[in-house]
């Protein structure tokens, strides 16, 4: 089978928005590479080591490919791409002047060559990520996440998403009740539970991701104690509150608790509903935001009550800690 490879150049800050756009468009899978210039630091503090050479993309640039099946209509395609990413300029991102070109690939081009150099890989001391496909033996006291991201997801080592990994590993306390907004392939979601949270509800809105953590989790083992459900934040306490305890979250409402590895624009529309999801003293860590953004994402929290606590940095990505007195 044959594929058209479509390719966007765009920014580092655009990736998840342009593509949740390609896939939603009817891709069979998105690829994603970012800067590997000389500039961008390689942490090896734990024994890490990587296959793939420095690339010659620049420094906040990514190239994103989202892969359509032969007879597609490319054109149209293209057209309606090139609408929502100009459209993302209403929400403050910097696309950077996207370029877009297409061609034609072979189905073993991309579709399991990508497997190669996804292998395992320690986030801390504690939590290692490895594919379902690599042997490895753990450590003592080391916490395997068994993950296999899909083609429509990452492999969890994106600097936000390891700065939240790290995170969690702090905050999380046993016997809490987590809410994971946006959970994707459910990474941060698995991990919670694995560092000893009572159970954990993973949200989000698309049915792809909604299937793919769904398979992660049970891969892992954590059916009984991680529930998955196609919702948004606001919708699932609105359920809880209209059907009283007969709700299935499988968590307590107000939670210890509540992650959110998403894009800031979209953290600023339910900084209020997760204040009130939480409990007296509950942590509220927020990832996925630009540094460009910090000061906007801190200033709508401390306007909703919140006590930014800790602020953790990445190349250029930042993470808070956010604590409702």
């Amino acid at each position: 089978m044959r594929w058209h490879e479509i390719t966007v150049y765009t920014t580092e800050e655009a990736i998840e928005m342009i593509s949740n756009f390609i896939h939603e468009l009817g891709a069979g899978g998105v690829s994603i590479e970012e800067s590997g210039t000389l500039n961008k630091p390689r942490d090896t503090s734990l024994g890490q080591w990587y296959e793939l050479p420095l690339n010659d993309i620049p420094e906040g640039r990514a190239v994103i490919k989202g892969y359509f099946a032969e007879g597609s209509d490319t054109e149209a395609i293209l057209q309606e791409l090139k609408q929502s990413v100009t459209q993302l300029a209403e929400f403050d991102i910097d696309t950077g002047e996207p370029t877009y070109e297409w061609k034609l690939v072979d189905d073993e081009d991309w579709a399991n060559a990508w497997k190669q150099y996804f292998k395992p890989l320690r986030i801390t001391d504690r939590l290692t990520i490895k594919p379902t496909w690599e042997e490895y033996e753990p450590q003592a006291e080391e916490i395997i996440l068994e993950l296999d991201p899909g083609m429509a997801f990452g492999t969890g080592t994106h600097a936000t998403t390891a700065l939240c990994l790290k995170t969690i590993e702090q905050v999380v306390k046993e016997g809490d009740d987590v809410i994971d907004v946006g959970t994707g392939s459910g990474i941060l979601a698995i991990a919670a539970a694995k560092l000893g949270a009572k159970h954990v509800l993973a949200l989000d809105l698309d049915p792809v991701a909604v299937s793919s953590a769904t398979e992660n989790v049970h891969l892992n083992g954590l059916d009984d104690r991680i529930t998955v459900k196609l919702s948004d934040l606001l919708q699932v306490i609105n359920e809880h509150r209209a059907a009283g305890e007969s709700t299935a979250l499988g968590v307590q409402l107000p939670v210890q608790v509540v992650v959110a590895n998403i894009l800031a624009e979209i953290i600023l529309m339910f900084v209020q509903d997760v204040y009130e999801a939480l409990a007296s003293g509950g942590s509220y860590i927020v990832s996925g935001v630009i540094k460009s953004k910090q000061d906007m994402v801190q200033d709508a929290l401390t306007s909703a009550g919140f006590h930014v606590t800790e602020v953790n940095e990445d190349q250029d990505w930042v993470v808070l800690v956010a604590r409702k007195p």
